[in-house]
C-alpha cells in the first residue's frame, strides 16, 4: 500500500512518522523543494514538485497510491488545488491536513486582511518600524513603501537585490518569546505583519506582539478546496489514512 504525502510541514513528517509505524504502508513524501536544507520527513523523499495538476496527475497515474493526503503549508493554495484536480481525475482518495489557524484573544490587536496586498495598503499609519514574517517571496509586495522600513525573516535569503528599506535576517523556529521581545526591541519595531499560519512553531511573535502592544496585521489563509475531506489533528490524518487503506484491500 502506498501513501503520497504532499508537503515539508511539521505536520507531514508527523504524519509520515505515524504511518511507518502501520505495517504494510509505503509512505513517499513530496516536498516542493523551496527550502535549501529542509528538515527530512521518515520515510522516501522526492523534491521539486510535479510541474503542475497534469505532473502530479501523470504521477499518481504511474505509481498508484492508494491514498493522498494534501499536508502542505496553509497559503500553498496552488499545491492543494493541484492535488485535488489531480486526485479527482484519478479517483484517489484525498485528505486535507491543515493545522488551526490562529484567534485573536485579550489584548491583542490584529488587523485581518483578505491579501499581502491589502497587508500593505493597511500599513501606513499603523507603524513605521515593520517585522514582517510573511515569507521571502512576499518583499516585492512590501518594498514599494519607501516610507517604512521592514525587518523581515525568513528560512533562506530572498532573491537580490534586496531593497534599501529592507533588512533580513535568516532564521528558522521554533521561537520564544524572550527571543522575539527582544527582537522586537532592538530594532525598535512597531507593528507585526504575519499569515495565519497556526501552529507552536511561529506563535511566540504574536504573545510578544501582544506583550508589546504593537498591532498585528493578520493575513488570512487561502480557503480548502471544496470537495475535500479536511482534519486539523495528525492522529485524526492516521486514522484517515488506516481506514482507506484497510477500505481500498478489502
Amino acid at each position: 500500500m502506498l501513501v503520497l504525502i504532499l508537503g515539508g510541514t511539521a505536520e507531514a513528517r508527523a504524519l509520515a512518522a505515524g504511518l511507518a509505524a502501520l505495517p504494510g504502508l509505503r509512505v513517499v513524501s513530496s516536498l516542493a523543494g523551496r527550502v535549501a536544507d529542509p528538515r527530512l520527513p521518515v520515510g522516501e523523499v522526492i523534491s521539486g514538485g510535479f510541474g503542475g495538476p497534469e505532473g502530479l496527475t501523470r504521477w499518481i497515474a504511474e505509481h498508484g497510491p492508494d491514498a493522498v493526503v494534501d499536508a502542505t503549508h496553509p497559503f500553498a493554495r496552488t499545491m492543494s488545488e493541484s492535488a485535488a484536480r489531480a486526485c479527482a481525475a484519478t479517483g484517489v482518495p484525498l485528505l486535507g491536513l491543515r493545522r488551526p489557524g490562529w484567534s485573536e484573544g485579550p489584548g491583542d490587536a490584529w488587523l485581518r486582511v483578505p491579501s499581502l496586498e491589502a497587508a500593505a495598503d493597511a500599513l501606513p499609519g499603523l507603524g513605521g518600524r515593520v517585522f514582517l514574517t510573511t515569507g521571502r517571496r512576499s518583499l516585492p509586495v512590501f518594498a514599494p513603501l519607501a516610507g517604512l522600513w521592514f525587518l523581515a525573516r525568513s528560512v533562506d535569503p530572498p532573491e537580490p537585490p534586496v531593497p534599501a528599506n529592507v533588512h533580513v535576517i535568516l532564521d528558522r523556529g521554533p521561537y520564544t518569546v524572550a527571543g522575539e521581545r527582544a527582537l522586537i526591541g532592538e530594532h525598535r519595531l512597531d507593528v507585526l505583519v504575519t499569515k495565519d499560519s497556526g501552529g507552536e512553531l511561529t506563535r511566540a511573535k504574536l504573545v510578544a506582539a501582544r506583550e508589546l502592544g504593537l498591532p498585528v496585521v493578520m493575513v488570512d489563509r487561502p480557503p480548502a478546496p471544496g470537495g475535500v475531506t479536511q482534519v486539523a489533528d495528525v492522529a485524526d490524518a492516521v486514522t484517515w489514512v488506516r481506514d482507506h487503506t484497510e477500505n481500498h484491500t478489502g
